[in-house]
């Protein structure tokens, strides 16, 4: 045994750690793909926030039309896409295994299906713009279709990784609840 003031053990060379105790690894597992998941529920954040930001001024009428357009129907119920996120950072301090379902559920049906639906709501506008060089929304001065689908592009990966985290996460969730039933 080691000490801070003393010599090493006698009969030992420092080579006897692999007999200690490691962290097991759905633990280490857990760890890593909670902070993963943060970072996506962080960027997620920051879309949300955008998305908010441009409704707003669009609805408010606070830049004239030529700058933001109103929003496209897909982005009402986009909206409630916090919802799942924050059930997710619920789900994270108790390792609390049906916040992360309802959370993994709700991504589906207030995030994923959303941006499905805007996909199709404004394909025939980019269409348009591909085809004819015509557009008749407008952010800042880009076409708010072409903007719109870089968002909806985005937004999908990273609640596509999200689920897929959480997949992950349920799973090592479900080892250690099966090894502590085991004891």
């Amino acid at each position: 045994m080691a000490s801070r003031a003393g010599p090493r053990a006698a009969g030992t060379d420092g080579s006897d750690f692999r007999h200690r105790e490691r962290v097991a690894m759905h633990y280490q597992m857990s760890v890593t793909l909670k902070y993963e998941i943060k970072k996506l529920i962080y960027v997620h954040l920051v879309i949300w926030l955008l998305l908010v930001a441009k409704m707003s001024v669009g609805h408010l009428r606070l830049l004239s039309h030529d700058q933001v357009a109103m929003p496209y129907q897909w982005e009402y119920p986009y909206l409630l896409s916090i919802v799942p996120s924050l059930l997710g950072l619920l789900s994270f301090p108790r390792n609390n295994i049906s916040y992360l379902v309802l959370s993994m559920i709700s991504t589906g049906l207030f995030s994923i299906a959303p941006l499905i639906y805007g996909s199709m709501e404004m394909f025939p506008a980019a269409q348009q713009l591909y085809r004819h060089g015509k557009a008749y929304r407008f952010l800042f001065g880009f076409s708010a279709v072409s903007v719109m689908y870089l968002v909806l592009v985005v937004a999908v990966q990273v609640h596509a990784w999200q689920l897929h985290y959480s997949k992950k996460l349920l799973d090592s969730w479900f080892t250690s609840t099966q090894e502590k039933k085991r004891k």
